[in-house]
């Protein structure tokens, strides 16, 4: 296959900015990055273990002490025995078993102001050393107005389950968990575009390379938001089998809810087929990704990390399958939302590649203190 026609070859310029704060500063982004997964996945476990609602009320700062005596606990205990989650699915429920579901919610939360913490104090540190560049100033704060953001989120999610629900609002816990995604894409992002400069990584500038992989990053984004849905309703304890649904590819029922578009995020049947299909788009959209460039630029960059999120997308695919079957065991039910969280670490980074990441903060001068 002739060559010719190939774009030149381009190297993906890093910050110029000392090597040392540059390696400060990428170590601190991935512990914050790491943090942010961990706390994603004690969130599935909080949500798993219908954990959320063991918190009725939202105390930024004093929220941060569990109880610490028996009566603190017995008071606590009193607050939850007040929601409809109690008196309709857990009227039996003994104090000891109030603990455990308490401590996962409150892990949770915990993580949460630990992020704020571990961003907040290391920037202000980095940003009156000058080791932070100018332009990349405001992206930061803007990633701090995110985590906040995110934790009224959260509070907003758990108010939909404590008066008349017995438990949190789907369409809420999707856009909580949504958020968090973005934050840790955005997180990826930063990182990647203070990159070692000792390295170089050679891509093949391409504006249908970029909007491929933008698109198969939508679609991934897509594919968690289901997710999510399947989550919030419960979806995945119910029509375990595969590949078939009830005997059938495509189950009766599908529409059952009026109007038609409220089976989109309602009804646990439809919800649980979309999710469904959208894998299978993931996992072929990626495998086509890798074959299209496999056959351009194969040994490029851009094949090798599409070649990344070919094989996240399939192994993912295969734990799905594996947690449905066992109907979402706790651990293959974290074990699937860490698959779907390094297949976007994985979309991320190639379409980083495929752009050709040039950081705006490459030809900025450091900040001073």
């Amino acid at each position: 296959m002739s060559t010719t026609a190939a774009p030149a070859l381009r190297r993906i310029e890093t910050p110029a900015i000392n090597a040392t704060h540059a390696r400060a500063l990428r170590i601190w982004l991935s512990v914050i990055a790491a943090l942010i997964v961990a706390m994603i996945l004690v969130g599935g476990a909080t949500r798993l273990t219908d954990s959320g609602l063991s918190i009725t009320e939202w105390q930024p700062i004093l929220g941060a002490i569990p109880p610490l005596t028996e009566e603190a606990w017995r008071e606590a205990f009193k607050d939850y025995r007040t929601i409809p989650e109690y008196t309709h699915v857990n009227p039996d429920m003994t104090l000891e078993d109030f603990k455990s579901i308490y401590w996962w919610e409150w892990a949770h939360r915990f993580l949460g102001r630990f992020i704020g913490i571990v961003f907040f104090v290391p920037f202000v540190i980095f940003w009156m050393a000058g080791y932070i560049p100018r332009a990349l100033l405001p992206r930061l704060a803007g990633l701090f107005l995110l985590g906040g953001l995110q934790g009224v989120v959260g509070w907003y999610m758990v108010k939909s389950g404590l008066v008349e629900r017995v438990d949190v609002s789907q369409y809420r816990l999707a856009a909580h968990f949504g958020i968090a995604v973005l934050i840790f894409g955005y997180t990826l992002w930063l990182l990647f575009g203070l990159g070692d400069r000792r390295r170089e990584v050679k891509v093949r500038p391409s504006l249908v390379a970029a909007w491929i992989a933008g698109l198969l990053l939508a679609l991934i984004f897509l594919q968690m938001l289901a997710g999510a849905l399947v989550a919030g309703l419960d979806a995945g304890f119910g029509f375990n089998t595969w590949p078939l649904i009830n005997g059938a590819f495509v189950p009766s029922g599908l529409g059952e809810a009026s109007p038609w578009y409220l089976n989109l995020f309602e009804n646990p049947l439809t919800v649980q087929f979309n999710h469904r299909m959208l894998g299978y788009a993931v996992v072929l959209a990626t495998l086509a990704q890798l074959l299209w460039f496999a056959a351009r630029t194969w040994g490029s960059s851009l094949a090798i990390s599409a070649l990344i999120v070919a094989g996240a997308a399939l192994l993912q695919a295969t734990i799905g399958v594996w947690t449905l079957l066992l109907k979402v065991p706790i651990e293959l039910g974290l074990a699937h939302q860490a698959g779907a969280i390094a297949v976007f670490a994985a979309g991320i980074y190639h379409f980083w590649i495929a752009k050709g990441a040039q950081s705006a903060i490459a030809r900025q001068p450091a900040a001073k203190a």
